[in-house]
């Protein structure tokens, strides 16, 4: 990457650490992100030229405005949760899923439930190890799991606020790890909505003068299918897109490099193949990363990439479209862990790759 601008402008600053720690830590569930949203926008607005915002939360904040030529990067804003789904005549409340959560881990843990009255505070009850027959142990499911809200009757629980449909998130928050990682609930992908909040705040602080529209877009509704991507592609209809997300570190225990590649923490940021991937676009990232000396790794998907990147390819005519990947250890669990380095190289490469996207770049394999 070029001294100059990685000198000027650093990806971890007092104030962007700050960002970071608020949006990771505020709650943003799938269909609940306005929160979010308004803090991850009220941070970029000193680095943009104006913004919209969709009737389901997604928003895009935009740099050099009304040019024919218009570029997106991209990244979601939902995490996980549970819904409220049963409350039972004693008080204990059984869930359902919003978006992929991981019954096995839920045991133990706290949760905020959201409600018109504010937050209440539950936990995840489980059984005590001295009342578990030897051999005969259930596993966590979501017919055995529940909520504990200190109630002993359903008259109770719904006095506090709590409903059928009020949605609950673990109360988790951002830590370090060994001065190198990052570590917590939501990082999938709010770290994406982070990294390209910094492309475009180095972007205008270097002075860089883009010569097309670009458009910095936080997605809604990605954990449930891509929804958030789906509306907001088909209202910008860029011309390219660039989307950024997180994939599967694959040398922790239990993890099989035959299934889901050779993916490692620390090593760079990580690009895809796939037949949503347009190959020009694709082409085009690897040079800059050649050229800026940016670490990164491939992976292969055999038919989507389960991302935004196939929302964007397939919208409209079709959006020439890449996927940069950050690697991710235990993905949809409550101690998500990314490498520190890993994110500033993402940044950087996005960052050069857009100044290396020319004004009507025409991507199409045959001309």
């Amino acid at each position: 990457m070029k001294k100059s601008d990685k000198k000027k402008n650093q990806v971890f600053t007092d104030k962007s650490r700050e960002f970071l720690f608020k949006y990771i830590n505020n709650s943003s569930p799938t269909g609940y992100e306005a929160s979010g949203q308004q803090i991850w926008l009220d941070y970029l607005k000193p680095y943009i030229d104006d913004y919209i915002v969709d009737n389901y939360g997604s928003v895009a904040a935009i740099i050099n405005p009304g040019q024919d030529y218009k570029v997106v990067i991209e990244a979601h804003a939902d995490e996980i949760s549970w819904y409220v789904n049963y409350i039972t005549n004693d008080g204990f409340i059984y869930v359902c899923r919003n978006g992929g959560s991981d019954h096995q881990i839920a045991p133990s843990k706290r949760v905020n439930i959201y409600t018109e009255k504010g937050i209440v505070k539950g936990i995840f009850g489980w059984p005590a190890i001295h009342v578990r027959e030897p051999g005969k142990e259930e596993p966590p499911t979501l017919k055995n799991i529940f909520v504990d809200v200190g109630c002993s009757s359903k008259k109770e629980v719904e006095k506090l606020g709590i409903h059928v449909g009020c949605v609950m998130t673990y109360e988790d928050e951002l830590i370090e790890l060994n001065e190198k990682f990052l570590v917590g609930r939501a990082l999938d992908n709010r770290i994406g909505g982070f990294m390209i909040a910094q492309v475009a705040r180095l972007l205008v602080e270097n002075g860089i003068k883009l010569p097309y529209t670009l458009y910095i877009v936080n997605s809604v509704q990605e954990e449930i299918g891509l929804r958030g991507a789906e509306m907001i592609s088909r209202r910008i209809k860029p011309d390219v897109a660039i989307i950024t997300d997180v994939c599967h570190d694959t040398q922790t225990p239990m993890m099989d490099k035959k299934v889901q590649g050779d993916i490692a923490c620390g090593k760079g940021p990580v690009l895809s193949y796939a037949p949503a991937v347009q190959n020009n676009v694709l082409k085009q990232i690897i040079d800059t990363a050649h050229k800026e000396k940016i670490e990164f790794q491939r992976l292969a998907s055999s038919r989507s990439t389960g991302t935004d990147t196939d929302a964007f390819a397939y919208s409209a005519e079709g959006v020439p479209s890449a996927l940069i990947s950050l690697p991710l250890r235990y993905m949809h669990t409550t101690n998500e862990t990314v490498h520190k380095d890993d994110i500033e190289n993402v940044v950087w490469l996005m960052y050069h790759t857009l100044r290396n996207i020319k004004k009507n770049q025409d991507f199409r394999y045959i001309k």
